[in-house]
């Protein structure tokens, strides 16, 4: 079944989710089993007009993937993304990116995991390859009820 995610990550990190998010098989969405609805662009807004930006985006889908790198866990925006989809029921994905290149923010620490991730019990895994994270997504889904 074809997923409509919603990608929550660090735009500071933007280099190592793009790698997975620029792929053709993101594009053609029947073979990758998800469709991509995150934000792409940085948000230079504050306050309700991020809040609108995020709720429009995940209108419609039923699983959050949380990109997990260095620093994510403390990150506002990311807690609220990841607040919200629970809110709507949505699985949720741990996705450990820091092992991906980026030649812009090179740093390769292990990112922690946001907390709500397990104690919601969904899991976390580290991205290997288009097969896995579309099982992935689908076991998200499932854990979640959907």
């Amino acid at each position: 079944m074809v997923r409509h995610c919603f990608f929550s990550f660090r735009y500071a990190h933007d280099w190592r989710v793009n790698q997975i998010r620029s792929m053709k098989h993101v594009l053609s969405s029947a073979t990758a089993g998800f469709r991509d609805s995150s934000l792409w662009e940085d948000a230079k807004e504050n306050g309700p007009k991020i809040k609108k930006m995020i709720d429009d985006n995940l209108f419609g889908t039923s699983v959050t993937i949380v990109c997990i790198t260095y620093g994510i866990s403390t990150r506002k925006w990311i807690n609220y993304e990841i607040n919200q989809s629970i809110e709507r029921r949505n699985g949720l994905l741990g996705l450990q990116l820091h092992h991906l290149k980026d030649p812009i923010s090179p740093d390769d620490r292990v990112g922690r995991t946001p907390r709500q991730i397990e104690d919601n019990g969904f899991k976390v895994y580290k991205y290997k390859n288009k097969e896995r994270l579309a099982a992935w997504i689908e076991e998200a889904a499932k854990l979640a009820g959907r």
